[in-house]
């Protein structure tokens, strides 16, 4: 729609009539005979030379063009503006990391898919992780995968489509043989520091025990909590398995717990999916609509017609005048 931005201005229309109205007209002083004894003449017959003034007349042309760029310039000091239609921008208010575990156990091959049929741990993880990417539109996510040692997989993003694919082409033991849990954590406390959102949430997926962190699992947890990161941590490994082969699940509660998050376990694919739909539920939706609407500005518009119209009563005025001319010339030839 079409709207004034100063539309009180408008009340500057009527100032030229004001004027009018309350000021005398204005007068010029002009001489109304010419001849070289003028003083000569007065001088004999003991006058004296009076000066007068006249009040200029205003054609046809000034009497309409006056008051259409008057309206036209106040029009333009209004500032006439277009408003389109509004403009929605939806901004996330969650910020959600994704750590994955692909230590070279996440290999072994004792997940059940939904058919009875035996698949390595890590296919199972890419599927219900990647199913749960596309439930989570809102936010936005990053990748972080773990073994010897964190590495940041994906930054913060709303490409989801890029987070997916590089889940799918992480594989086990290209992040090292062993599992660094606490060191994960403490990558993502990094990456969280340059996050703006005002809910941070880590998934924190493993199938084994902390074997290789510099940092210890339940001080980066307590760093974790001192910055309000949530961490949920899900373990899907064999806590009765002996060595670097055993699921850590007592680490795991006191990571989830120190953080107010929450801690899960998974033995086959259905429960995995079952995990992740929970996760979907404990982290809702969280998005903040933004709504402007543009504004294109449209003074040029009066302001260039009051100049058109200026330029056109010129040179009216001007091909009159040389009209005029012409004919007093042709009239003097006669």
């Amino acid at each position: 729609m079409y709207v004034l931005d100063h539309p009180w201005l408008l009340a500057l229309l009527p100032i030229p009539v004001v004027v009018w109205w309350l000021l005398p007209a204005y007068r010029e002083q002009s001489s109304a005979i010419r001849f070289p004894f003028f003083k000569d003449i007065t001088a004999a017959a003991g006058i004296g030379a009076t000066e007068g003034s006249v009040v200029p007349k205003t054609n046809f042309g000034q009497k309409l063009v006056a008051p259409i760029c008057w309206i036209l310039v106040v029009l333009a000091l209004a500032r006439p503006q277009y408003i389109e239609p509004p403009i929605e921008k939806t901004e996330p208010q969650r910020d959600l990391l994704l750590a994955i575990d692909l230590s070279q156990s996440m290999d072994t091959r004792d997940f059940h898919d939904p058919a009875g049929n035996l698949q390595a741990r890590v296919d199972a993880v890419h599927k219900v992780v990647a199913d749960f990417i596309d439930k989570r539109p809102e936010d936005r996510l990053g990748l972080v995968a773990f073994g010897d040692a964190p590495y940041p997989l994906v930054p913060f993003t709303m490409d989801h489509k890029t987070v997916q694919a590089m889940l799918a082409d992480s594989l086990p033991g290209m992040a090292g043989p062993r599992t660094a849990i606490g060191d994960a954590i403490g990558l993502a406390i990094k990456m969280f520091d340059q996050s703006t959102a005002p809910d941070k949430v880590l998934i924190l997926l493993t199938d084994g025990n902390d074997t290789a962190s510099k940092m210890p699992p339940d001080k980066a947890a307590g760093i974790a909590a001192d910055k309000h990161i949530v961490i949920h941590t899900v373990g899907i490994g064999d806590p009765n398995a002996q060595g670097e082969q055993k699921l850590d699940t007592s680490v795991l509660q006191q990571i989830a717990t120190a953080t107010k998050g929450r801690y899960f376990f998974g033995q086959d694919q259905a429960s995995l999916e079952n995990i992740y739909v929970l996760l979907d539920q404990l982290t809702p939706a969280n998005q903040k609509t933004l709504s402007w609407r543009p504004r294109i500005e449209l003074f040029h518009y009066p302001l260039g017609a009051a100049l058109i119209v200026l330029l056109l009563y010129h040179a009216a005025m001007w091909l009159l005048s040389a009209r005029t001319a012409r004919q007093r010339e042709k009239g003097a030839d006669a």
